[in-house]
């Protein structure tokens, strides 16, 4: 089936914390999506997503949802269900993604450097009762096992701050990854999949007011820096690269992705986390890195999209079809 005679539903908002910032994604493809000529049409994502799917006859499905519920295999798993292809990174890749101490645990194990941490559960006070916990120093950092755009995520540098950072962390997840702060330069790296191996984009410094990239540093214009291609030396540049492009590869992935790090001053680079469903406002990080590498924004889409097509052709996409 040709994607330029199909209809495709960009599937946008959602009910997770990061709602609006998927609605402006799923907007800005979808323009994107009709400016190339494409059958398009725009779903937020609610209690009656199948009926709309049924309703406004879907055969392919562009993901711009962000966040639980969108980008950690729940909606990838349903659309494999009732099937209907969709873009980016499958279901065991977005779920292991999403979880932040699965994915370290995944990286770790094959020789990526992350920085090292504990779980503190929300009810379980036993590793809340040391602080910090038994391994680390002031400051570390406390964040959700499982959110995205920063939600819930706590520098903490002194003891008196520990238990409400715990408590806005356990708002987003019961699970609460605490691990130590890496100094350093904030870096990030888009990877887009294609037919033949990985490409890395050019990497991304992120300079935020206070050295601390929260919600507002992210999506409050002039608030944050942004240097692109980042100013590394050559030899950081690559590692980065290559390691982005090894992660993207180690979980799976396909489509997009963006991988953030932290690197010392000495270069040695960790990896924070990897992002399967890439903010794709025209200002976000994953068009900026294109658009320095010669993507357009409507290009970049289009090459998104096609992870769908390729999806379709792939043998272990389930074939089973559940009528909607």
């Amino acid at each position: 089936m040709p994607l330029t005679t199909a209809r495709i539903g960009v599937l946008l908002g959602g009910q997770s914390a990061e709602r609006e910032i998927s609605l402006k994604t799923g907007q800005a493809v979808h323009r994107a999506l009709l400016r190339l000529g494409y059958d398009a049409v725009p779903i937020d994502v609610d209690a009656l997503f199948l009926q709309q799917l049924r309703d406004k006859k879907v055969e392919f499905a562009f993901v711009a949802l962000h966040g639980p519920g969108g980008e950690d295999g729940t909606i990838q798993g349903l659309l494999e269900m009732v099937g209907i292809p969709y873009t980016g990174s499958g279901v065991r890749a977005s779920a292991i993604a999403m979880h932040k101490v699965t994915a370290k645990d995944l990286l770790d194990y094959h020789g990526i450097r992350v920085p090292p941490g504990t779980v503190v559960r929300s009810g379980h006070r036993g590793k809340a009762s040391r602080v910090p916990p038994a391994g680390l120093k002031w400051p570390v950092v406390v964040k959700p096992a499982a959110q995205g755009s920063t939600y819930g995520v706590s520098i903490v540098r002194q003891a008196s701050e520990w238990q409400a950072a715990l408590r806005h962390a356990h708002k987003y997840d019961q699970e609460a990854v605490v691990e130590a702060y890496i100094a350093g330069r904030e870096i990030t790296v888009s990877v887009l999949g294609g037919s033949s191996e990985p490409l890395a984009l050019p990497a991304i410094e992120i300079r935020a007011p206070g050295g601390f990239f929260d919600y507002a540093a992210k999506y409050e214009k002039g608030r944050t820096t942004y240097l692109c291609p980042a100013p590394l030396p050559a030899k950081v540049s690559r590692l980065v690269e290559n390691l982005a492009v090894r992660t993207y590869q180690l979980l799976g992935c396909q489509g997009a992705a963006r991988v953030d790090f932290r690197v010392t001053e000495r270069g040695r680079p960790f990896v924070l986390e990897i992002n399967t469903v890439p903010g794709m406002t025209e200002t976000s990080l994953l068009p900026m890195a294109a658009a320095k590498a010669g993507i357009t924004y409507d290009s970049l889409t289009e090459r998104i999209l096609h992870s769908a097509l390729r999806r379709m052709k792939d043998t272990e996409y389930r074939t089973m079809k559940i009528e909607v």
